[in-house]
């Protein structure tokens, strides 16, 4: 079937933005890159669209809401938020001592069980899309088929069961956007625009596995830094934002499996230091 529409430039600069926003609400990195690729088919395929990153939200947002209200994924959803860390599995092929470090997977797990376990698919898109993505209630109700009052009013219910839950807050505006422009910088290979949104002072440090044996490795300064996390980072894994200490973090998967934790510390609109939590069997190839 032929395709009316070229998708090759979308797909570069809207991906990892869609990728972020379907992980927040499907909480799962395999289903969120099955429906940004749908969202993509459907782009290729329509015609009229004026704001191709607008409707691609929309209807990612619509895909997911699908996806959370289908009898598969009600069936498959736990009643138990302890059950929740076979939803993201690690792949670790050895024994951890628990009380050497708070693993990859609990971190994730952590955060995610809140929005997982308490709010209704309506609910999640909504607080989703408004408290996080900083969505307007009117293309809201596009995404949701609802009013744009019945949005706001979604989102502050599911506000409310985050805070009572005493889940992370969202990041500030500013944060979201050094997140999304790092995001986009690493998914694209883009080591000029990397170096810039670093902190002339910046430092990293990436820990470890005890059982691993490997040293806390550290880098200083803006050039090395970048450079080393395109090795990490770059094309061949994908990156979600996260929220991590009231800091803005980012997941690294690589073939749907995470990798790393990176959580930020932003000082005057840049990035100052970079604190990685590395699995070293999923690690870089």
């Amino acid at each position: 079937m032929d395709m009316p529409r070229d998708v090759t430039a979308g797909w570069r600069a809207h991906r990892p933005h869609l990728i972020d926003l379907a992980f927040r609400m499907l909480s799962d990195i395999g289903a969120a890159e099955d429906v940004v690729q749908e969202a993509f088919v459907r782009l290729a395929a329509a015609t009229d669209v004026d704001d191709e990153r607008a409707w691609l939200t929309v209807v990612t947002g619509r895909l997911c809401l699908d996806h959370l209200r289908s009898a598969r994924v009600r069936r498959e959803r736990s009643s138990d938020p302890d059950d929740f860390a076979a939803a993201i599995p690690v792949a670790h092929t050895r024994a951890v001592d628990p009380a050497d470090r708070v693993t990859l997977d609990e971190e994730i797990r952590l955060a995610l069980a809140v929005v997982l376990d308490r709010l209704s698919p309506p609910e999640r898109v909504a607080f989703v899309l408004h408290d996080i993505f900083a969505q307007p209630f009117d293309a809201i109700a596009e995404t949701l088929g609802k009013p744009a009052g019945t949005c706001r009013q979604l989102a502050r219910r599911a506000r409310q069961k985050v805070t009572t839950a005493g889940a992370l807050p969202p990041a500030t505006d500013r944060h979201r956007e050094i997140t999304e422009h790092f995001i986009a910088a690493c998914a694209g290979g883009d080591i000029a625009t990397l170096i810039t949104l670093l902190h002339a002072d910046a430092w990293g440090l990436a820990t470890f596995p005890p059982v691993s044996g490997l040293p806390d490795l550290r880098t200083t300064g803006p050039d090395a830094m970048a450079a080393n996390l395109l090795l990490w980072c770059g094309p061949g894994t994908v990156l979600v934002s996260h929220p991590a200490c009231d800091r803005p973090a980012v997941l690294v998967f690589r073939d749907r499996v995470p990798v790393a934790i990176m959580v930020l510390t932003v000082e005057a609109g840049r990035i100052r230091r970079i604190e990685s939590t590395v699995d070293v069997v999923t690690g870089p190839r």
